[in-house]
């Protein structure tokens, strides 16, 4: 064990690292992209003598990315993005592996705060983060410590929405690589991890058939065609709501019913919100929902199903299963919320399947090699991931698979080329 790391985590329990091994082992055996990039770092040691800070849903899959950075020289610090998706087994079992950890499963918001802004006094030479708090709070109220950061990436929609706000109002004072918009994240990860792991939690907390109910899915962008696409496939009804005419016009293209959100609210048995917005099923959606309609978020935050207006309907809550909670309306109908309204697949599940996250962490660890490489060049913006490194993920995934391509020809990539084909 490393002493270092030791003396200076915070975690709930170090008594609980060999399960966490046994996850972390888990996905290692299923994550060959990020198996291979590995050992080109070990190799290459890119990140050699330098600190990286890491904001990430803290469980077996983001482990393993800190210990491929680690693998390429870094000295690794990492904290939760988010307060239920941090696993204190995976916590432990990388505080034996080396990597300082900041982090516990369900800290107050004041200690989860806490967390971050010591994850930044570490003084850091790159960052990842998850959703933007890090970055949020680094430019509000740690400035001080921007000196030392070369730039990092961003993981989610959410997070990529705050920085690109940042940048627009000329606020944004590092580079920061858009990790969501690569194709082989929004592509895969959004539509074919969020898909799965969201049903995956919903079924395990629940433990209710979903074939022949009503799923409102709440917004069709890339997660939220793969929560619609497996909801369809487990024999539901699905009801898509957007405020996106071209979105929904492919909603109903695809086969869903569209239509407002409240009249979607009278049919449902399901909500599922994926948005990125706050407040998308409030207080006159609740007054007319059927009883016993299960609201979920799929979202980053826990603002899209608006926890307050739900609360003032209540006479009572409790709770009735292992992250359900059920409110007790004053005219006699209940409830049903997960995970707190969090994120439903971390909150309550183990996230996005690992040979899908192979491909996500192989951007973030690749993505986090070519900025640190031209951080001075990159200015202070928002910088989307290289097409190479994209194209890189999907031909180390395919060799990974078996799978062979054709090539052109030079005859066929001059034509490509040409505008005069004759």
């Amino acid at each position: 064990m490393n002493s270092r790391s030791l003396k200076n985590s915070i975690v709930r329990d170090m008594k609980l690292a060999p399960e966490g091994h046994l996850k972390i082992d888990w996905v290692e055996a299923h994550m060959p992209v990020l198996n291979r990039i590995r050992k080109q770092f070990e190799a290459e040691q890119p990140f050699k003598g330098l600190k990286v800070a890491i904001s990430l849903h803290l469980e077996a899959k983001t482990a393993y990315l800190a210990k491929v950075v680690q693998a390429g020289g870094a000295e690794v610090t990492i904290a939760g993005s988010n307060p239920l998706s941090t696993q204190d087994d995976v916590c432990a079992a990388l505080v034996e592996d080396g990597v300082t950890v900041l982090a516990k499963h369900n800290p107050e918001p004041a200690e989860y705060k806490e967390m971050l802004i010591a994850l930044l006094e570490t003084k850091p030479d790159l960052i990842i983060d998850d959703g933007g708090d890090l970055v949020t709070i680094l430019h509000t109220e740690r400035p001080d410590l921007l000196v030392n950061i070369r730039g990092g990436a961003e993981e989610t929609t959410t997070g990529i929405l705050r920085l690109k706000a940042m940048e627009k109002d000329q606020m944004l004072k590092l580079p920061m690589v858009a990790v969501n918009d690569a194709y082989c994240k929004y592509l895969f990860d959004n539509r074919y991890g969020t898909g799965q792991s969201v049903w995956d939690a919903i079924n395990r907390t629940t433990n209710l058939v979903v074939a022949g109910k009503t799923v409102v899915v709440v917004g069709y962008g890339w997660c939220g065609k793969g929560v619609a696409m497996r909801a369809k496939g487990l024999g539901a009804k699905v009801i898509v709501t957007e405020v996106n005419p071209i979105r929904a016009v492919e909603a109903h293209m695809d086969g869903f019913h569209v239509m407002t959100m409240v009249d979607a609210a009278k049919l449902g048995d399901f909500f599922i919100t994926v948005t990125g917005n706050r407040d998308v099923i409030t207080g006159e959606h609740y007054d007319v929902m059927k009883d016993g309609a299960i609201l979920a978020n799929a979202g980053h935050f826990d603002v899209e199903v608006n926890k307050p207006e739900l609360l003032t309907r209540s006479s009572s809550v409790r709770t009735v299963r292992r992250n359900i909670e059920e409110y007790q309306f004053k005219d006699g109908r209940k409830m049903y919320l997960i995970a707190e309204g969090r994120l439903v697949n971390l909150g309550a599940g183990d996230g996005h399947p690992a040979e899908i996250m192979d491909m996500t962490f192989a951007l973030q660890a690749l993505s986090l090699k070519y900025v640190n490489e031209h951080y001075e060049e990159l200015g202070k913006a928002v910088i989307s991931v290289p097409y190479s490194i994209d194209e890189q993920v999907a031909r180390y995934k395919l060799e990974s698979l078996g799978i062979s391509l054709d090539t052109l020809s030079s005859e066929q990539a001059t034509y490509l080329e040409s505008w005069n084909t004759n």
